[in-house]
């Protein structure tokens, strides 16, 4: 909007030249996401304490998790208005990979909401179902899908890291390779969100990486130098990306050990489901395994959990999500998210080297 109102005016006034610039709209965004939940956090905090708006703990869980009761949660729901402001103020509406990241996450944070509602309001543990739960997020990502593909154009070539000359050709099947990105990094980030703190330093450098990679796609001089596909218009989802990671600063202040607030399933489902969305549209999905390593990490532990209990009746870990195994072996809860938060912040380190090694 910003760009938009005030950047006709810049041979007038040379300092509005600053617009122009992804990387200066990307850290007004990302200061501006950052604000607003420092302004507003204390508040709404209070807010969901007024109205009893408290975290389910499951009985099953680690004993020590029995002192979160009470906690508000919904905590997402400023998250998302931050991103939202953030994004609409500092971003270029001619491009249309931001409007549809925005609209995905509006429509994954609307069946987050449903299923918080269900949680906090009407006192159901379950939540919304699975079976409606799970296909509303299908056919919200195919919806995205059918948008990139044949509304924008988006090519259906596969970026292998580490391969320079092949690139093959999903054809029609990259649309349900998509919607499993964008499903799959949605449950993935909501499977994380279990401790205090757990799901928002992961987050927030998975999606620093993203912008970087948004804006070397989107910048075909950078791209070519790198060997790496150049998706033009892509360079302006690096202010979404910067937006998303300010508020989760800003959600992080308060969600620190020991949590003022949670984030619910309105903050986490949107967040992954995004996240798949800016890899696919960068053409890094499979680089996203990496990049979003702890995210992998808790869901594969809840599927072999599942799977090895009904074909054995044995559990692998002491419980799933992973975080939960650890906790259960006796690891404070703040061992455990640190570590993570390390394990994530090398896995990032790690995915960025590659662009060099291709």
């Amino acid at each position: 909007m910003l760009y938009h109102l005030l950047y006709q005016w810049h041979e007038q006034f040379i300092g509005l030249n600053v617009l122009r610039y992804i990387t200066f709209r990307t850290f007004g965004a990302l200061f501006t996401a950052m604000i607003i939940y420092f302004l507003f956090g204390k508040a709404m905090i209070r807010y969901m304490a007024r109205k009893q708006l408290w975290q389910t703990v499951r009985d099953d869980g680690p004993v020590t998790h029995m002192d979160k009761r009470g906690t508000p949660t919904m905590g997402g729901i400023l998250l998302l208005i931050s991103v939202f402001i953030s994004t609409l103020l500092w971003t270029r509406f001619d491009q249309l990979f931001v409007i549809v990241g925005l609209a995905l996450m509006f429509c994954f944070g609307a069946i987050g909401f449903l299923d918080d509602y269900r949680k906090v309001i009407l006192r159901d543990a379950k939540g919304l179902r699975a079976r409606f739960k799970f296909p509303l997020q299908l056919v919200f990502a195919i919806i995205v899908s059918l948008v990139l593909f044949d509304g924008i154009g988006l090519n259906r070539e596969l970026s292998l890291p580490f391969v320079k000359t092949f690139s093959p050709d999903l054809g029609w099947w990259y649309y349900p390779f998509a919607v499993i990105v964008i499903v799959g990094a949605s449950n993935a980030v909501n499977l994380t969100d279990g401790l205090d703190g757990l799901v928002s330093v992961p987050s927030i450098v998975a999606f620093f990486a993203f912008g970087v990679l948004a804006y070397i796609a989107g910048h075909a001089r950078i791209a070519s130098y790198l060997v790496v596909p150049v998706v033009p218009g892509s360079g302006e989802l690096t202010v979404l990306c910067g937006a998303i990671v300010g508020a989760c600063i800003g959600f992080l202040w308060y969600n620190a050990h020991p949590a003022s607030i949670f984030m619910g399933d309105v903050g986490s489902l949107p967040i992954g489901a995004v996240l798949g969305y800016v890899a696919i549209v960068t053409k890094n999905e499979l680089l996203l395994l990496l990049i979003g390593g702890i995210f992998v990490l808790e869901t594969v532990s809840v599927i072999t959990q599942v799977v090895s209990f009904k074909l054995t009746g044995k559990r692998i870990f002491k419980m799933a999500p992973l975080h939960h195994h650890f906790e259960l072996k006796g690891w404070a809860e703040s061992k455990v998210i640190v570590r993570f938060w390390i394990i994530a912040f090398i896995l990032a380190i790690v995915s960025l080297t590659t662009l060099k090694l291709r």
